[in-house]
């Protein structure tokens, strides 16, 4: 379906430069001199880098529909990873490609969101904020306070982020996975 710059919505997917791109940000511009143009933040939904562009008014472009289905993950072989439809209780494998970093969010019998571009799958996406227990780190000390420094810590994904120095070996911690932050100790 063709649309134009004046039907820009935030999160629309478009088509441009032979690319699937996700519209985070827009804003139409009428300046004194000259025509009207549309400046955008589009988000490259393989890759997840983010680029500005600035486009004339009434360009056309390619709308595709974003389609989200919510899967449970199962677990993985050491090769794919398993999906099951709760609703179905169809599987699917992925192959580590396609998970690629969200590996490190995923914990088993979470749910995770599979986006579509029609019947081709473009990428996955983990709940906004998992709990994960530390399964490594170095001791905190008497007078650590949430005001002090961070260290490293490993969790049971094995993912590797920083956490205050009162955070102990077992903890469970909220992150969120968006940019892979500690958010609070559950």
């Amino acid at each position: 379906m063709a649309i134009s710059t004046a039907d820009f919505r935030n999160g629309m997917c478009i088509e441009y430069k032979d690319k699937l791109w996700v519209i985070i940000e827009f804003q139409h511009v009428k300046p004194g001199k000259g025509g009207a143009f549309v400046r955008t933040k589009l988000r490259d939904i393989r890759s997840g880098r983010v680029v500005d562009y600035t486009f004339n008014s009434g360009t056309k472009f390619e709308s595709l529909r974003l389609e989200k289905k919510v899967m449970q993950y199962l677990y993985n072989d050491g090769a794919d990873f398993h999906f099951m439809d709760p609703n179905t209780y169809d599987q699917i494998a992925l192959s580590a490609d396609i998970v690629g970093e969200t590996e490190q969010w995923l914990k088993e019998n979470d749910e995770v969101t599979l986006l579509y571009a029609g019947d081709e799958l473009i990428g996955l996406e983990p709940q906004m904020f998992v709990e994960l227990e530390v399964t490594d780190t170095e001791p905190g000390f008497k007078g650590d306070t949430v005001q002090g420094g961070t260290k490293p810590a490993t969790l049971e994904t094995g993912a590797t982020i920083q956490v205050p120095m009162f955070i102990d070996n077992g903890d469970i911690l909220r992150i969120d996975t968006r940019d892979g932050r500690y958010v609070t100790r559950v």
